[in-house]
């Protein structure tokens, strides 16, 4: 079977459903309670992109054990939150106070009616954080947020940046002579594709139960279905780890150059024929 839209990958849907419900709670376990990648990177891109405010009603897309759903509640707003992994949403009901402001659902991202189910024209912001290129089927999910969002509401998301980490790659460390005459370590991604659409199996982290679905798309394809949705992009972020330390040459703190993720934020038009009676922005 073969995809159906490019950049769809209907055809491993079950699967992947399989592979995270195997590997929730020991992916949880381990990066539960945050990661450098975490901490330096995606939770201050996004944050700082989602700006979430007390009174703000945000929808957060595969939301996995929550993570990202406890810091937004944590700074007033309300938050309905879904994964398609059952694993996944009871552990993060298990890691939430029951007073915290979040309804956490099993849903997938990819069905239009599970989406609309949450209520139209309901959400000031949505939130997919690191999880689009973990998700077979995204054209659903960008179609149907703007009847989700309010006018002016923005979705925010992070993924493995496709110019370099979602993309086929190489990392590689070389060591040669500098102007001095003196060998040193000269650390870069080798990029062998990008314009295609690609799945390949991934490990995110070493030793997890079972290795998952990374699904690359280029920028052009991202970009294009915020377009073709009627969302605007006004903000993103390619956020750096710090300068190298002493090791391998092949951690992505020896790149410090290049950015392994990327961030961007969209915002839903003022106005639509398409999307149906809308409430006035309140903020």
């Amino acid at each position: 079977m073969t995809s159906q839209l490019p950049g769809e990958f209907p055809e491993h849907a079950a699967d992947n459903r399989y592979v995270w419900d195997a590997n929730a709670r020991w992916w949880d376990d381990r990066i539960g309670d945050g990661n450098e990648f975490q901490a330096w990177l995606i939770e201050p891109a996004t944050e700082r992109l989602l700006a979430a405010a007390p009174g703000d009603t945000i929808l957060d897309v595969a939301c996995g054990a929550g993570r990202m759903a406890r810091r937004i509640a944590a700074a007033g707003a309300h938050v309905v939150a879904f994964d398609a992994s059952e694993a996944f949403i009871a552990r993060a009901r298990e890691r939430t106070p029951v007073d915290a402001g979040i309804e956490y659902h099993v849903a997938d991202a990819a069905s239009p009616d599970a989406l609309l189910a949450f209520g139209a024209n309901r959400f000031d912001k949505a939130v997919c954080t690191m999880a689009l290129m973990d998700m077979p089927e995204i054209r659903p999910l960008f179609a149907t947020l703007p009847r989700l969002l309010i006018p002016g509401g923005t979705f925010v998301f992070s993924v493995l940046h496709p110019c370099f980490l979602s993309a086929p790659n190489v990392r590689v460390a070389e060591i040669e002579d500098d102007q001095t005459g003196r060998g040193v370590v000269r650390s870069a991604v080798k990029v062998s594709g990008y314009l295609t659409p690609s799945a390949r199996r991934t490990e995110g982290i070493s030793g997890q139960p079972e290795p998952h679905w990374c699904f690359h798309r280029p920028l052009t394809m991202l970009f294009g279905l915020a377009f073709a949705a009627g969302f605007a992009i006004d903000g993103f972020e390619e956020p750096r780890l710090p300068d190298p330390r002493a090791g391998s040459g092949l951690s992505w703190r020896d790149v410090p150059d290049i950015p392994p993720i990327l961030a961007v934020r969209m915002r839903r038009g003022l106005a639509s024929d398409t999307i149906g009676p809308s409430r006035p922005a309140a903020r």
